[in-house]
């Protein structure tokens, strides 16, 4: 039976398994069963698996995730005569050479698959357990990202970041007690992720107003609340108080929640999440450890944020962006992405070949509606946060908030802002500012702000 979707943003067990019929025309679903955060959680994993009937499970961690929590749930399971596959990961690439460890080391009558681990595993384990049809759940051993109950899975193909369909998982536990003992430096980085909520609802409101992009007024809502509650907290984070722990993972997980009612990540992913999957594209090309997701997003929303602060001011000239519209060079475009993305260029050009968002007849279209609609999107553009005060806040939580702290140096920083835009058919500010030929300008003023400020 279909509910009404809440006029207010609810607790996450108010979303799990409900068809909510929403005033923004869609039905929204979550497909998780059942999630549990706080102390001691862990010891729930036995009873959902004897209630669900599962038999068999294939618990899958790596060396860290193992001592942290795997063993305990090989344990835990075993005593009450369950008796799990356990596989620990030797390829860390997640990509297809791990998909293929994990399938080769999967026992026959597997009936559960249990990710025990962040981001990465959850991410492959729910990618993996769609492929097969059976179900999975997620322990997790920190929360330093929303990816958890996200009905998504990302993991590297042909060496680019990529977004696979997947499902949600069917059980989240967030234990505390396993949490506080995460390092720290994975708790700051889902506040980061959290933190990113703000310019992608931000590229979501933009792709309303400018492609008339479909908006879910109360999914924006309950991913905006996520944001207001754990910047409320932001002061316990680093003392690891265990209620301030769970907080964090339940914004986290409510936010990947929103990701899956509305079927797919807009409402949690935007530019600052294509500038984050750009520098692990290019970072492991160049053979560098990429600093943690959320970290990064961090850092790009800051960037997003003062790239919004100067597109707001800048000068449009709406003759020269159609002209440039009609003069777009594909060839021209294609080499600098072949530059730009190296090995992963093939993938990047495979979705401009699918979008064609660069296209002219597109962009014109666009440029005609930015100029309808400019006063609304610089009034959108002025009503963020600004950028200084969030890289404050995330000074002081001890969570990066500028390029050169995660490795990003100013040409790698310059290709970003130019082309990160292309890992993703996606609407965001930076294609806005491609549209009006501001880019270029707009990234540059950014880029000697953030000199200024390093001095």
């Amino acid at each position: 039976m279909r509910e009404k979707m809440y006029p207010e943003p609810q607790p996450v067990s108010a979303y799990l398994c409900r068809e909510l019929e929403c005033s923004c025309g869609r039905v929204h679903y979550a497909d998780i069963a059942a999630v549990e955060i706080g102390a001691g959680a862990i010891r729930t994993l036995p009873e959902y698996t004897k209630k669900w009937g599962y038999a068999c499970p294939y618990i899958v961690c790596d060396d860290i995730t193992y001592k942290i929590a795997g063993a305990q749930c090989e344990n835990l399971l075993s005593q009450v005569g369950v008796y799990a596959k356990l596989h620990i990961i030797k390829r860390l690439g997640f990509d297809e050479a791990t998909l293929g460890e994990l399938l080769i080391d999967m026992p026959a009558d597997c009936d559960v698959i249990i990710a025990v681990g962040t981001g990465s595993i959850s991410d492959i384990i729910r990618y993996m357990s769609f492929k097969l049809r059976l179900p999975c759940f997620t322990v997790a051993t920190g929360a330093p990202m929303d990816g958890f109950a996200a009905g998504i899975g990302v993991m590297n193909v042909d060496g680019l970041k990529t977004t696979m369909p997947a499902h949600s998982t069917k059980l989240i536990i967030g234990d505390t007690d396993i949490l506080r003992t995460a390092p720290y430096r994975m708790t700051a980085a889902g506040f980061g992720d959290l933190i990113g909520k703000l310019s992608c609802l931000n590229d979501w409101e933009l792709a309303r107003l400018v492609t008339g992009e479909h908006f879910c007024g109360n999914i924006a809502a309950l991913v905006k609340k996520c944001v207001d509650d754990i910047l409320q907290c932001a002061d316990g984070l680093k003392r690891g108080e265990p209620e301030v722990l769970g907080r964090v993972m339940e914004g986290l997980v409510l936010s990947g929640t929103a990701i899956s009612l509305y079927g797919d990540s807009r409402p949690a992913s935007g530019a600052e999440h294509h500038m984050s999957h750009y520098w692990e594209t290019v970072f492991e090309q160049r053979g560098v450890r990429a600093a943690m997701h959320g970290e990064q997003v961090a850092v790009g929303t800051v960037l997003i944020l003062m790239f919004c602060e100067e597109l707001a001011r800048a000068e449009i000239d709406f003759d020269l962006a159609r002209a440039a519209a009609r003069s777009y060079d594909r060839a021209a475009w294609e080499a600098e992405i072949r530059r730009a993305y190296g090995a992963a260029a093939d993938g990047v050009i495979a979705i401009e070949d699918s979008a064609c968002k660069n296209e002219t007849a597109g962009r014109l279209r666009r440029i005609d509606a930015a100029q309808e609609k400019l006063p609304l999107i610089r009034e959108k553009l002025n009503a963020l946060p600004g950028a200084e005060h969030l890289a404050k806040l995330l000074r002081t939580v001890g969570c990066p908030c500028a390029p050169a702290q995660i490795g990003v140096d100013e040409a790698t920083l310059k290709d970003t802002f130019m082309y990160c835009k292309e890992i993703r058919p996606r609407y965001t500010v930076l294609q806005l500012a491609y549209d009006l030929e501001v880019l270029d300008s707009v990234s540059d003023r950014v880029i000697e702000r953030i000199k200024r400020d390093s001095a």
